[in-house]
């Protein structure tokens, strides 16, 4: 909006466009993603490569690049939706004149920036403007471009990757998650609201592209973020478990990833609840689960003895407790 660029993604409004010496953004992912197979033929041959995550967003995570902390962003703050480049406009121009409201060809004027609260808003507050025909139009159009981007980019990967396992990253925008509107889950792309499932459609172009969900923060404890943020109305736990549901419930292979250093009990333990969700009627885990943040603190014995522990029960091995 205030018209500055963001390195971490190119705008999907350019993925047909050819603005990129002539080519358009999907022919050079596609190339780039050609180019890895082709140079690392071997190590897919022989197995050593078992899984490629394909980027479809910033951190590689299928979201809008709304929170960047370069232009200014703090957590809790709900972020800025990202449609201003002249593409997104354009297209944002033909939705709102198929629809016949012209005057719909527009971002909202009253969403707050980047660290704005929800209730300092008249869109994201409780009965505010995300819910009426205005912001419902912007925000099925904002949410749709992000899945059909999405979608053709993971179509190129079968391809580039013929196969290969596939898996496509979500973030975990789950601040605001207990307020009406979900403001930060909206500016990702997520139209995610109290009374929406905002991840069904993910989840199923997900499905129809043969791929693995792969979901961050799987470590994660609601009542520590509350005590560090009571004010940001967070909930990861009550979002990881509504896209693992969502996924699971589609037939969809679910892989996850810790977010933050993990060298305790308790970090591996709700990593372990999330993979392994207890009394499931169905025995439904993950496929995999990407260990994160290693550091030279995960040598030091206990620590490392932690780890092992971790490792074991992950694999379904029946452990003795250690010592804490």
């Amino acid at each position: 909006r205030e018209g500055r660029h963001n390195p971490e993604c190119l705008s999907w409004g350019i993925d047909k466009e050819r603005v990129l010496r002539g080519r358009t953004a999907l022919e050079v992912y596609f190339d780039f993603m050609r180019s890895f197979r082709v140079e690392f033929d071997k190590y897919f041959e022989d197995g050593f490569i078992s899984m490629i995550e394909v980027g479809l967003g910033p951190c590689g995570e299928l979201r809008y690049p709304s929170c960047p902390v370069k232009h200014g962003w703090r957590y809790p703050g709900v972020g800025e939706f990202q449609c201003y480049d002249q593409y997104m406009l354009k297209s944002l121009k033909k939705a709102a004149e198929a629809r016949g409201h012209s005057i719909w060809a527009r971002g909202p004027d009253n969403a707050g920036t980047y660290n704005s609260q929800p209730h300092e808003t008249g869109f994201f507050c409780d009965g505010g403007d995300y819910d009426g025909f205005y912001g419902r139009f912007f925000l099925s159009w904002y949410s749709k471009v992000l899945v059909d981007h999405g979608n053709r980019v993971l179509s190129l990967a079968k391809l580039a990757f013929e196969g290969s396992c596939i898996a496509a990253k979500l973030a975990n925008i789950y601040w605001w998650y207990k307020t009406a509107s979900h403001a930060a889950e909206l500016t990702a792309g997520y139209y995610n609201p109290c009374n929406r499932d905002g991840y069904a459609t993910i989840m199923e172009m997900l499905k129809g592209n043969g791929v693995t969900l792969n979901i961050a923060c799987a470590d994660l404890n609601t009542l520590n973020q509350l005590d560090v943020f009571p004010e940001a109305f967070a909930d990861p736990e009550g979002l990881v478990w509504q896209v693992l549901s969502g996924g699971w419930d589609l037939g969809l292979p679910v892989a996850g990833e810790n977010a933050l250093p993990c060298l305790n009990r308790v970090g591996y333990n709700k990593a372990l609840d999330s993979a392994k969700p207890m009394n499931d009627p169905d025995r439904r885990h993950f496929s995999s689960f990407t260990f994160l943040r290693l550091s030279p603190l995960l040598m030091e014995k206990q620590n490392l003895l932690e780890f092992e522990r971790f490792v074991k029960r992950m694999h379904g091995e029946a452990v003795l407790d250690l010592q804490v």
